[in-house]
């Protein structure tokens, strides 16, 4: 009986085990982004009548590419990890997206895009549907100020975007997006010049983007400051009490090793005399060194 139930135990164990197995290999086939791979930006798209998204024929929202910049020849894409400032350039607003850009200035509709989270899955599991592909919101915050017969758009924008935490952090390292928003910077100073532009039917819409990368979702900070030197370059807390901790090792393991064999090797075959390890001998008798002097008669 004790037996039986001895068995019957094991074997849930090794099924939890296999289950386990199974999800770590699992996660292991989903790719991560390279640093530099490119990421393309896909937008909701809208009408120019009613600022509404349209459907497909599932039913589904519409996403089409990211306009075509001037300076690649291709939609907007970031790369990633990869931090600085980038230009795409829209060559010429027609009417329809005109209208399209009153709407998300005036904040009648947003300009929603999105980014995949991960480059898409080509290692499939047997037995399984290759993964569907996921992808994380990225709201473009254009600002301005509508004119009867114009408008002025802040080109500037700055990008945050974020990766899922990893264990542990290297420059160039590869992840997965977990979050990123982007918005305009100085709305209010096309009286002065600055980065709004004003813009008309017809005319190209220089866009400039500072990108900016975190390790994590959260916003790191050293003594109340920002930083901002990019992926995998931030220090955290547990940077400093993993690298005080590895300190602390190193000197345990460096004096066990001198007390438990360098130590003894040094004193074996000779008399301590009056002498301690740690001290020069005790009442003048002994010099410290584990020499016994020679008694005068």
């Amino acid at each position: 009986m004790a037996y039986s139930q001895a068995r019957s135990t094991l074997l849930r164990l090794l099924l939890v085990a296999a289950a386990f197995a199974l999800v770590g290999a699992h996660e292991n086939v989903l790719p991560s982004y390279h640093y530099g791979a490119p990421i393309a930006v896909e937008c909701m798209n809208r009408s120019s009548e009613t600022g509404e998204h349209i459907e497909n024929a599932a039913h589904e929202i519409q996403w089409i590419p990211f306009p075509t910049c001037n300076e690649t020849g291709l939609p907007l894409q970031f790369h990633y990890g990869v931090e600085g400032e980038q230009n795409c350039t829209i060559p010429m607003i027609s009417d329809p997206f005109f209208h399209l850009l009153e709407f998300y200035i005036h904040n009648d509709a947003p300009m929603s895009c999105r980014l995949p989270a991960r480059p898409p899955a080509h290692v499939e599991v047997i037995g399984e549907d290759l993964p569907a592909q996921e992808y994380i919101p990225l709201v473009f915050a254009l600002a301005g100020t509508l004119q009867l017969s114009h408008m002025h758009i802040s080109t500037h924008m700055n990008v945050l975007l974020h990766s899922t935490p990893k264990h542990h952090l290297h420059p160039h390292d590869s992840g997965v997006l977990d979050s990123g928003t982007a918005y305009s910077t100085s709305p209010l100073t096309h009286m002065e010049g600055g980065a709004t532009r004003r813009l008309v039917i017809g005319d190209p819409l220089p866009l400039s983007f500072s990108v900016r990368w975190f390790p994590t979702p959260a916003l790191p900070r050293v003594e109340g400051k920002v930083e901002w030197s990019g992926m995998g370059g931030h220090i955290y807390a547990s940077t400093i009490f993993y690298s005080i901790v590895s300190f602390g090792a190193g000197v345990v393991i460096t004096a066990a090793y001198f007390l438990g064999s360098v130590l003894p090797k040094r004193l074996r075959g000779r008399g301590l005399g009056g002498a301690t390890p740690l001290g020069y001998g005790v009442g003048g008798v002994g010099n410290g060194w584990g020499y016994q002097k020679r008694a005068i008669d």
